[in-house]
């Protein structure tokens, strides 16, 4: 599932296409949408903002309309010059944005919608979740609180990645920052401490900013993916395991992080 990074990534390359602007074209290629008319609702209004919302992306449009999206496992935002071929089939695409001789596509969905401004503070995903990770104004003492609110046994990697409590961390910032930070995402929450758990979030708020102005290619890999290989730190034979409800893999080093 893409993650923050990615999300503030795609914002990035999308804003100066369309911030400000009214695009030429709006294309829905997707059947769903074929009678929802947003071409001819979204007509004439040009794009105010583009804002990265944890894992989620929204285009506010003039007249309080908002095109909301969330990538989840499958989808992806793409930045295409005129004429450039597409890296997907043109059969995968959700939404074209054509503005200054660019086009803006959202592929694959698979969550879409446009929603009225009110609707963004009152919809269950969006009004219930944390600060963004990459948010410019991070207040620690929020964060702390929302943790410490949380179930105080659950596993600290698995309360890292509750959008509720900080919006933008999933399963790869989960176990690259409990390992940069030595924390242990095992460990029940009530027994990690604030400082290692600062310490967690401060890596992923650095190394995500990374990743969200280069790229994918910019991540850390010290831990993720690499089950069964020796650990960087210590040499120990680093392991992976599901966690919290949704059985999402956790890889640690069961030396160095206690």
């Amino acid at each position: 599932m893409p993650e923050g990074d990615t999300i503030h990534h795609a914002a990035l390359r999308i804003r100066p296409v369309v911030e400000g602007r009214v695009p030429e074209e709006i294309r829905t290629p997707q059947r769903r949408h074929e009678r929802d008319g947003w071409p001819q609702r979204l007509a004439g209004r040009a794009v105010e903002r583009v804002e990265a919302r944890g894992k989620h992306l929204l285009l506010h449009f003039e007249g309080e309309l908002v095109l909301h999206s969330h990538l989840r496992m499958t989808g992806s935002w793409a930045v295409y010059g005129a004429g450039e071929r597409w890296r997907r089939s043109p059969r995968r695409a959700w939404l074209v944005l054509g503005c200054g001789g660019r086009e803006v596509v959202q592929f694959d969905g698979p969550l879409l919608e446009l929603m009225t401004q009110a609707r963004t503070r009152s919809d269950p995903q969006l009004a219930r979740l944390g600060q963004d990770v990459l948010g410019e104004s991070f207040d620690e003492a929020l964060m702390l609180r929302r943790i410490r609110e949380d179930d105080q046994t659950r596993c600290f990697g698995d309360a890292l990645i509750d959008q509720r409590t900080i919006a933008g961390i999933g399963n790869i910032w989960k176990s690259e920052s409990c390992f940069a930070a030595a924390a242990d995402p095992w460990k029940p929450v009530g027994l990690t401490s604030d400082e290692t758990v600062l310490a967690a979030v401060a890596f992923a708020r650095a190394e995500m900013a990374v990743s969200a102005r280069e790229g994918f290619i910019a991540r850390p890999r010290a831990v993720y993916g690499r089950a069964g290989e020796a650990c960087p730190r210590c040499g120990e034979r680093l392991r992976s395991g599901g966690q919290g409800d949704g059985n999402r893999t956790t890889y640690w080093c069961p030396r160095c992080q206690l």
